[in-house]
């Protein structure tokens, strides 16, 4: 095995997201820093039997936060190997080229302000089974250290955006919303507020369908614009960055639309979405030339329309820079995973409030001892 220290690696990325839509796997090579190529991506679904008893589980805080969960986290750990062992088969990769997998797991509980938080996988497992040294426990350190403990997208952002033009946003619209603000060297990061979790938990529940596909519900109903502002009169809007959410934070508070219809309460929930962006204006040192958007939000047409309306700059798909959007996430965590066994930061006071740059992960060897 070659030296994880020196040069550069080829490392595949794993998360699953606050949506739980799947699980998604890319690959990066990389020197950690600026120099970057990806290749393919993909997503493979959760069994239902997982994703149904992880729905149950983040919907109770107390379990979250402390049960063992042995079993739960063996068969998240189960889904996520086969997805990576399905991800080489189908890309045709060799699997001794593989330097690093970086295992972001399961977010099932996220309070920082506690100083904790959880993303279930077995690191040491994945590490045995593959042989490939595995990096988990991306966000642990962050989170001990006083910091927000996400975002943790944007070294990636930065190093992607190296000769665009500047200032950019990059948006994603995950079940949460978060940003990464670049400018040269200024880098500002931080959640927004509820993206895709708050509206599609209601689509499902009114109407038994994942996600209101391209908007359209939401494009049929009327916004009640009191809703909206009572929505935004929340502290979290005007706290400064960095600032993070976990994916239910919002939900108690979101039920004032039940008594709407199926369509003015997706309407309703959207705007509250878009408004949540365009109050991230206030946390950052100049407007935006542009904004580019990843996550399944990105797709929704009705959406991107009305953010960029209420922006009044271009918002694109990050398609439209090169990158690939249903990748994005798993690459950060490819990346990060390089960077974490460089012993580089994977975190800065200005991206998580940490007190300064911070490395951090756990290196799980395949022939270390369980």
């Amino acid at each position: 095995m070659r030296s994880l220290e020196q040069g550069s690696l080829t490392a595949i990325g794993v998360i699953s997201g606050t949506s739980m839509d799947g699980i998604d796997v890319s690959v990066v090579t990389s020197d950690g820093r600026d120099a970057v190529s990806f290749g393919a991506g993909a997503s493979y679904p959760y069994r239902d039997s997982t994703r149904r008893d992880l729905q149950a589980l983040i919907a109770d805080a107390d379990r979250a936060s402390a049960e063992p969960l042995v079993e739960l986290e063996a068969a998240v750990t189960a889904d996520h190997l086969a997805a990576i062992e399905r991800f080489i088969a189908d890309h045709g990769l060799d699997k001794a080229a593989i330097d690093l997998v970086g295992l972001h797991g399961q977010t099932v509980y996220h309070r920082p302000q506690r100083r904790f938080t959880r993303q279930m996988i077995d690191g040491p497992a994945v590490a045995a089974a593959l042989g490939i040294p595995t990096i988990d426990r991306f966000r642990y350190a962050d989170v001990a250290a006083g910091g927000e403990g996400a975002p943790f997208a944007p070294l990636y952002h930065r190093a992607l955006a190296q000769g665009m033009e500047q200032p950019v946003m990059v948006l994603n619209l995950g079940g949460v919303g978060n940003v990464t603000y670049i400018d040269g060297e200024a880098v500002v990061a931080f959640d927004t507020g509820p993206a895709s979790a708050i509206l599609d938990d209601f689509v499902l529940r009114r109407l038994g369908r994942p996600y209101d596909a391209d908007g359209a519900l939401a494009a049929g109903g009327k916004v009640h614009d009191d809703l909206v502002s009572g929505f935004m009169a929340n502290p979290f809007f005007d706290r400064p960055a960095p600032k993070s959410l976990d994916r239910n934070d919002f939900h108690r508070r979101a039920q004032v639309v039940e008594p709407l219809s199926d369509a003015d309460g997706a309407a309703t929930l959207a705007a509250f979405t878009i408004e949540s962006l365009v109050a991230a204006l206030r946390h950052v040192p100049r407007v935006p030339r542009r904004w580019l958007v990843g996550g399944g939000g990105r797709l929704n047409r009705h959406f991107m329309a009305r953010l960029a309306q209420r922006l009044g700059v271009p918002v694109e798909p990050v398609e439209a820079a090169g990158w690939d959007g249903d990748a994005l996430e798993a690459q950060t965590f490819a990346y990060l995973a390089i960077r974490s066994v460089k012993g580089l930061p994977l975190s800065l006071p200005g991206t998580t409030g940490v007190p300064e740059p911070l490395t951090g992960g756990r290196l799980n060897r395949p022939d270390q001892a369980r």
